[in-house]
């Protein structure tokens, strides 16, 4: 079994090993025994907190590299046009504390260039909530990788995206 320890940087394509696919609720693990898309037994052991990203690379005590994907899974994509419309359903869907994912037309949807989308797991109060709110419902399978959210541990990001860190030390006194 190949323990996976380490959580490491983008690697060139010929560095990877094998692929792990696995479901949202499953990429928020931190201990896991799996099997990656190849068969090869696999055991994660590391830290508790960031979730596994889609595109994410871990390397195994021994040096091999596995790659992270998205798995398929049962979701709710409600396509709304883009503005105040789509703002609205993100802040009452996000009030009820839901994982969303957001995209537009350009990441997989209609190319019209007025509408974008909201995706979460299956749930019949957020989707008459999302029809009220004007988006049509999309019922079907596809790779949920939700936002990480504004206080996600830094280096958390999206693989495609970027992450960082700064301080916000400030020293001051006040004479009086």
């Amino acid at each position: 079994m190949l323990e996976l320890t380490q959580r490491v940087g983008p690697v060139e394509t010929s560095e990877i090993h094998d692929h792990l696919t696995l479901p949202f609720e499953l990429r928020m693990r931190g201990r896991l025994r799996a099997k990656t898309d190849t068969g090869y037994d696999v055991g994660l052991f590391l830290d508790r907190g960031p979730v596994l990203r889609e595109g994410a690379f871990l390397q195994a005590e021994t040096g091999e590299i596995i790659r992270i994907r998205a798995a398929d899974e049962p979701v709710v994509t409600a396509h709304i046009e883009t503005g105040l419309a789509m703002a609205r359903l993100c802040y009452h869907l996000g009030n009820r504390h839901v994982a969303l994912q957001i995209g537009s037309e350009a990441e997989g949807g209609p190319v019209d260039g007025k509408t974008g989308w909201v995706r979460f797991p299956p749930d019949h109060v957020l989707e008459e909530l999302a029809e009220r709110l004007g988006a049509t419902l999309e019922h079907h399978r596809a790779p949920f990788d939700p936002e990480p959210g504004a206080y996600a541990q830094a280096g958390e990001g999206k693989a495609n995206g970027h992450s960082h860190s700064h301080s916000h030390g400030h020293g001051h006194d006040h004479a009086h």
